[in-house]
């Protein structure tokens, strides 16, 4: 098995589900966004504030497209899917899988919303930003997995499951 890389709005699990999928499955675990914070010496929201969503966004897109790894299962940010550039490298770097929730359950599982790094533009709303991402991480995906209303181990049984069938499929 090659990489797997795990997709969705902040908040849907990517980084939780990563680290328990990659020990399940006897991979790595890379997680961009603290890639991104260790590169650039600050938090990830400190980088958005300070130099705006579109620097981040770049940003992002480079440590993206830097990635050159095997058996590894990587979250990177929710912001991933707003560079081609990024897009088009995870689909060559492994397996693309969506982490689907619903704006309700991103809603609920988001707390910090003014400190957690989501690339929010000023007066941009998590509802403008679900709106847009939704049919990017869509398109992106080779795998859409839905990962609301169920636990962390189901979720991951989930993710395991959708690998396993999609390998079983002819190319």
């Amino acid at each position: 098995m090659d990489n797997i890389i795990l997709i969705g709005m902040p908040g849907s699990g990517k980084s939780t589900v990563g680290v328990v999928l990659a020990k399940a499955l006897g991979m790595k675990f890379l997680d961009v966004d603290l890639l991104i914070q260790e590169r650039e010496g600050e938090l990830l929201q400190t980088l958005i504030d300070q130099r705006g969503v579109e620097a981040f966004l770049g940003l992002e897109r480079d440590a993206i497209c830097s990635l050159d790894c095997r058996g590894t299962v990587v979250a990177p940010g929710g912001s991933c899917v707003c560079r081609e550039e990024s897009i088009a490298h995870m689909r060559g770097l492994g397996r693309v899988v969506y982490l689907r929730l619903s704006l309700e359950n991103v809603e609920g599982r988001i707390h910090n919303q003014a400190s957690r790094g989501i690339a929010l533009s000023p007066g941009q709303t998590l509802a403008d930003v679900y709106r847009y991402r939704a049919p990017l991480y869509e398109k992106c995906a080779h795998i859409t997995v839905d990962a609301g209303g169920q636990s962390l181990a189901e979720t991951v049984q989930t993710v395991k499951e959708a690998l396993a069938k999609r390998s079983a499929e002819p190319s």
